[in-house]
């Protein structure tokens, strides 16, 4: 390896699900780095696709302010969240914040709500932000939206009229969509959805169907929970004219992506979103090589996970690529070698899976090291 070669090299991981977030491995990967290359020119960019961890993955790459509320979580009781605000006045919110599978406790899916998700974006309105993100990743909730979308004026009636409760529950006896109260404000409000997933609405590729058993569904309660989705679709679909339902993304994190179509909002990929806000392609235009990586890989990352994602923007910048990842599984690998130059995991050898998780930062900057000494004549030359 010739010693005198400065490296530019970009370090954008997902978070390591339960183990590390994104910015904590961004880091443990740098320190790996910077034992072989002291000097090296390293930009770190933290990454998310919109679940749990897309605020802090912002706000590590950018000057943002963090806001602080209370509102209900997806089972009513008063939660302390945040989002931020960034430096030209758009918002970001997180629905995990509110809605994450993790603040399940003894609740149903069939009455959880994202009304409080609608109420904080009811704060953001009254904060004046005229560009939301929101993240759609990690929710618990399987309602449609409809707890969003009463939040912020939308009726949801039954055929005598009567108001239900905007959960999945509710929506049993829904005969009406009623979007006549919706807050005035969303008219001039540039809404972006950031989901990692392309499932419709409805149906076997739908959002219960995919999703619900993970929050709850029971398989006996998949068929008519989503009939419910389709009715509540099809109906706030006849209002706006368009078949929101069935496009790729409405099915995102129970349905908010497409109660978020309704408002107007684009669905756009939250990894893609993310790099643009952090500008990577900038940090990536001249680099000698990216390093990226996320708690497992296996056929899933080539769907659009993050490391595939920001892989694609090096690959298109002749940029070598590297895959450093907590556990990959050997079925994907020839999947995974058609975009990265090199895949090692943290797993194998004498290293089992709770010793990774266990020791996963230590781990990963040694495996950092490991790969620079590795790769680094092969770096040198590009």
């Amino acid at each position: 390896m010739q010693t005198s070669f400065i490296p530019r090299i970009v370090i954008a991981p997902d978070s390591f699900k339960g183990t590390l977030s994104a910015a904590q491995a961004a880091h443990a990967m740098a320190t790996g780095l910077s034992r072989i290359w002291p000097e090296a020119d390293l930009h770190l960019h933290p990454m998310a696709d919109g679940g749990e961890g897309t605020l802090e993955a912002v706000a590590a790459a950018m000057p943002a302010q963090w806001q602080h509320v209370v509102m209900p979580d997806l089972e009513g009781r008063p939660k302390p969240a945040r989002w931020l605000r960034l430096p030209d006045g758009s918002a970001v919110i997180e629905s995990a914040e509110l809605v994450g599978i993790t603040l399940v406790g003894s609740s149903l899916v069939a009455d959880r709500s994202t009304l409080g998700l609608g109420q904080l974006l009811l704060a953001v309105l009254d904060a004046g932000c005229a560009r939301v993100l929101l993240g759609l990743g990690g929710t618990g909730t399987n309602d449609g939206g409809v707890g969003l979308l009463a939040a912020l004026g939308a009726r949801f009636l039954d055929g005598r009229g009567l108001l239900l409760q905007p959960t999945l529950a509710g929506l049993a006896d829904l005969a009406v969509v009623d979007l006549s109260g919706l807050d005035s404000r969303l008219a001039q409000t540039r809404l972006v959805a950031l989901a990692d997933v392309a499932s419709p609405l409805c149906g076997v590729t739908g959002a219960t169907a995919v999703f619900g058993p993970q929050k709850g569904v029971r398989s006996e309660e998949v068929e008519r929970f989503d009939r419910r989705l389709q009715r509540l679709g099809e109906l706030g679909d006849a209002l706006r004219c368009q078949d929101l339902r069935d496009q790729p993304g409405s099915g995102a994190a129970g349905g908010l992506g497409w109660a978020l179509r309704l408002l107007g909002a684009t669905v756009e990929p939250g990894a893609e979103a993310i790099a643009d806000l952090q500008k990577l392609d900038a940090s990536l235009a001249g680099a000698d090589w990216l390093l990226t990586g996320e708690g497992r890989s296996d056929a899933q990352t080539p769907l659009g996970k993050v490391p595939w994602r920001v892989a694609g923007r090096a690959a298109r910048l002749g940029v070598p690529v590297s895959l450093l990842s907590g556990d990959i599984d050997s079925a994907a690998l020839p999947a995974l070698q058609q975009r990265f130059d090199h895949c090692l995991a943290l797993v194998g050898g004498a290293v089992d899976s709770e010793t990774a998780q266990r020791d996963a930062a230590s781990l990963l900057t040694d495996a950092a090291e490991a790969m620079a000494r590795q790769y680094g004549e092969q770096i040198a030359k590009h």
